[in-house]
């Protein structure tokens, strides 16, 4: 995936939840942050961060913040990017979940909607994609923060595969420095009992790595994944 034109910035601080200040060529500017989870160990002041200029009638903020430079690697917090990583994967064959033919976005499922539903001559997949920035110890941990909406997807999943179909959850990890992922109950405990009951349910749970520069990013490679019960605690 291609990124737009991206601009060095310097991290002042996060003022909200959805926006933060930057040094931007000597000036103080505002920039969007796309990315609801906690990132505190990434958006740090005085933090290397990349920004890409946005104009537009409704806009509140002249950038987003798209990179972070943390120990020398480069992370993506762009939330809004993983699930076109994912269907660039998918459509590249570069990710096999199944043959499955075609791929639909945004399929409503119980009382959600679920990323993609796959479907083929074998029937259906439903596939819920996650954003992870967080990586403690070379390990990358979702959530970074409590999410309802995550639980809620694993139980539609569970429904969706007792009913005969095939599910997933795949977890982009938007850097290149993790060697596999595990939940992270520290933030979030029922999300991570609930992903591992989805997995006995019949769910598959998938994690893969993303390679990230200035100018592309692209999911590169599948991690293991832990859903041991002492990764819960």
């Amino acid at each position: 995936m291609k990124l737009p034109p991206l601009l060095p910035a310097l991290l002042l601080r996060r003022d909200n939840r959805f926006r933060a200040t930057v040094r931007l060529a000597g000036e103080e500017l505002a920039a969007h942050v796309p990315n609801p989870g906690r990132l505190g160990e990434l958006l740090v002041p005085e933090r290397r961060v990349w920004v890409a200029p946005r104009d537009g009638a409704h806009r509140r903020t002249p950038c987003d913040l798209v990179l972070v430079e943390h120990d020398g690697v480069r992370v993506s917090v762009d939330s809004r990017l993983p699930n076109g990583l994912l269907a660039e994967a998918l459509h590249a064959g570069h990710i096999n979940l199944g043959a499955y033919d075609e791929i639909a976005a945004e399929v409503a499922l119980g009382a959600s909607r679920i990323d993609f539903r796959l479907t083929g001559p074998g029937g259906a997949c439903w596939v819920e994609c996650k954003s992870v920035t967080l990586v403690i110890d070379g390990v990358a941990r979702f959530p970074d923060a409590p999410t309802t909406r995550g639980r809620r997807h694993a139980e539609e999943l569970v429904a969706a595969v007792a009913a005969g179909d095939a599910a997933a959850i795949v977890f982009v990890v938007q850097r290149p420095d993790a060697t596999a992922f595990a939940p992270y109950p520290e933030a979030d405990p029922a999300f991570a009992v609930a992903l591992r009951e989805a997995a006995q349910r019949g769910v598959a749970v998938r994690a893969f790595t993303c390679d990230v520069n200035l100018e592309t990013i692209a999911i590169a490679r599948e991690i293991p994944v832990d859903l041991a019960p002492s990764a819960l605690h």
